[in-house]
């Protein structure tokens, strides 16, 4: 800064005037300390910085296998987010979701200077973690169970899953089958929930569910299964990979989608609108999901952490009608 002061002819106390944005900085004098700034190629030293602020504009994520699309998506979603706030993200990616991984996880991230910690709990195990963390920063769960006890933010599982049950029901199918995600997972959980609870309120019969782990290869062996079973018409898919793999099972068994069997997932990924039949599904919006995460972890950081019944945001999924869906065929 001396240096960026001295060559720009000012005080180092107009130099730091400039850097933090004062107004009461004459117009000519803010150009030449920005020209020297770049001439000298100065970049504020953020360690001192925050020694001074007690500010380090850093939040941790403690994120869990970042190669599936949800978790991944949320991570992303957070990343722009904060971005867009003016924060910087350290990430902690983990392979078990236990007690004893994320509280190390977090004491990590806060020997780094985090500001906060955002913890993206899909598993019940998670739940169970954030719920026991010891923590001197605001913590925020993504994806997780109320149980968690810290603010939350999730999409609304439960009521997609009745609305895709629904609309299948709508289209005039007796019942709905299910493939349901592994056991374990909130979203697999609350998924199965809602379209239990759908077939139940309507008087219709519900099937046994058959069960993946979320990939296209569980879903293609579980429609190679459903196929073979007599007078299935409906099919939900907890996601869409394994929706992908349900609908090669069916074409190989010469099943019609939409004509002998309708079929609708939940995530809307990319490349969804890209199967074959274009696939129809619940979409998870990741962007306000990070958004929202972000929010409440920053009115945490404002705010204080004053003793208050944790805030819960659930957003709700948009049904995406498209081709893998139609009437029930009369028979």
């Amino acid at each position: 800064m001396a240096d960026v002061a001295k060559l720009a002819g000012v005080s180092h106390q107009t130099v730091s005037r400039v850097l933090n944005g004062a107004p009461h900085v004459r117009p000519d004098t803010r150009e030449r300390v920005l020209a020297a700034i770049r001439e000298l190629d100065y970049r504020p030293n953020s360690a001192a910085r925050a020694l001074v602020t007690r500010r380090s504009q850093t939040l941790g994520v403690v994120s869990f296998d970042s190669t599936l699309y949800g978790p991944a998506s949320m991570l992303d979603g957070l990343e722009r987010a904060a971005r867009s706030a003016g924060y910087f993200v350290s990430v902690a990616s983990l392979r078990s979701l236990d007690t004893r991984s994320v509280q190390e996880a977090v004491d990590r991230l806060r020997d780094q200077g985090v500001e906060g910690v955002v913890v993206i709990a899909p598993q019940t195990s998670a739940t169970s973690a954030v719920a026991r963390l010891s923590s001197s920063v605001p913590v925020v769960a993504v994806g997780s169970g109320a149980q968690a006890r810290v603010p939350m933010v999730s999409v609304d599982n439960r009521a997609g899953a009745e609305a895709a049950t629904r609309h299948l029901l709508d289209l005039g199918h007796r019942t709905v089958h299910h493939l349901a995600g592994p056991a374990g997972w909130m979203e697999s959980e609350d998924r199965q929930a809602g379209w239990r609870a759908t077939l139940e309120a309507a008087g219709a019969e519900v099937p046994k569910a058959e069960t993946g782990d979320w990939s296209a290869r569980s879903g293609y062996e579980a429609g190679l299964r459903i196929a073979r079973a007599e007078g299935v018409t409906a099919v939900f898919c907890a996601n869409d990979h394994m929706a992908l793999g349900l609908l090669r099972a069916f074409h190989e068994a010469g099943r019609s989608i939409p004509g002998d069997i309708s079929v609708v997932g939940f995530d809307d990924i990319p490349e969804a609108a890209y199967f074959t039949p274009p696939l129809t599904t619940l979409r998870q919006d990741f962007g306000e999901l990070g958004r929202r995460a972000l929010e409440l972890l920053v009115a945490e950081l404002t705010v204080g952490r004053a003793v208050r019944t944790p805030a819960e945001v659930r957003i709700s999924p948009e049904t995406v009608l498209r081709r893998s869906t139609g009437p029930a065929a009369r028979g």
